[in-house]
């Protein structure tokens, strides 16, 4: 009988890349995805095309266009594979802070109420199962910000002094007395409630505080996927707007690739049940927003048309982060960066460019 492995937001960049990951080590692939994402984003946003390519090429998937917030749908799908679900990868989620400043309630719904609902059909219907939540940096809010931080050319960067100047932040960062915005908190507390989950009643639960997830398979919008959108607008010569900060802010930004080989790592060895880990590009892959674009215009041969908007920088928005992934590359060492910041923006500059021929 085959593993049966649960993922929530299979259309999405994360949720399809782990389909695909587990269903070649042999798992009954259970897919969850309403295309919430083209309600949120709009219908240039929507991940049909990607459920309908898993559907096509893996045989051993099954799609349930179901939502997150249902608890009953759910309970029937944990019920019908109960037996055999060995693996939950929650990717499925509200990921904005704009749109989650226009719509509390469906944020919080979809972020934090849905991951209760997972967790209680997880421990209803599979409690040995390992639980994986693709929690968020923005969980520490914008404490960040009151890192001594340096304006540079390109970029801001953290004083050298300073402890996180070498590795990033690590996961003694504070989520207290800050600004998370409105989907920081949906998030955070959908963490708190994984790690509770972990502790309390000892199930197999997993949190990666992830930086920028990004890759070719991002359907990129403006409220999200900073990367792929802007890629997207490079090379379509199309407008893109920096939110504020001089664009010099900067993120860490790790290939979906990398990030899923690190769930294998964790669903063949669990750590301590609860367990938290930062998990980024760190200092192998960031770069600024000016920074993509200036590398983006040497890489087509065009200028970017681009502006700065210094009123649309956005509340509890991080200025610098990167991500210190010692704790866990310490749990798991034999797990290794396979792209690099420029491999990724390579592969999203192909990849655009073969959907507009």
């Amino acid at each position: 009988m085959y593993k049966t492995a649960i993922i929530t937001g299979s259309g999405g960049l994360v949720g399809s890349e782990a389909c695909k990951f587990f269903h070649s080590k042999g798992f009954n692939i259970i897919g969850i995805d309403n295309d919430k994402r083209a309600y949120f984003f709009g219908a240039a946003a929507s991940t049909k095309w990607q459920v309908a390519a898993l559907q096509s090429t893996l045989s051993h998937y099954q799609h349930h266009d179901i939502d997150i917030t249902n608890q009953a749908a759910l309970d029937i799908v944990f019920a019908t594979h109960a037996t055999s679900i060995e693996l939950i990868v929650h990717c499925a989620a509200q990921p904005s802070h704009d749109w989650a400043a226009k719509e509390p309630v469906t944020d919080f719904e979809v972020n934090a109420t849905a991951t209760l609902k997972l967790l209680e059909c997880t421990r209803k219907h599979a409690p040995h199962a390992v639980f994986i939540f693709t929690s968020t940096n923005k969980v520490y809010g914008d404490n960040p910000n009151f890192l001594p931080l340096i304006e540079k050319e390109t970029r801001w960067e953290i004083s050298p002094e300073h402890i996180f100047a070498e590795h990033g932040i690590d996961e003694s960062m504070s989520i207290e007395n800050c600004t998370h915005s409105i989907f920081g908190v949906s998030k955070t507390a959908a963490d708190l409630m994984v790690q509770e989950y972990g502790r309390y009643f000892g199930m197999k639960t997993v949190a990666f505080r992830g930086g920028c997830l990004t890759g070719p398979s991002h359907s990129g919008a403006e409220l999200h996927g900073f990367l792929a959108y802007l890629v997207k607008c490079a090379v379509g010569k199309k407008p893109y707007t920096v939110f504020g900060y001089k664009g010099k802010q900067v993120r860490d930004n790790i290939h979906s690739a990398d990030l899923v080989a690190a769930f294998w790592e964790v669903f063949q060895n669990p750590p301590v049940p609860g367990t938290v880990y930062n998990m980024g590009g760190s200092r192998h892959s960031n770069i600024s927003m000016i920074e993509a674009i200036i590398w983006l215009e040497n890489k087509l041969g065009w200028k970017v048309d681009y502006a700065i908007d210094e009123t649309r920088a956005r509340k509890g928005d991080h200025i610098w982060y990167i991500s210190d992934v010692r704790k866990f590359k310490n749990d798991y060492p034999n797990w290794k960066y396979q792209y690099s910041i420029e491999d990724i923006l390579d592969e999203m500059v192909s990849s655009c460019q073969l959907k507009t021929t």
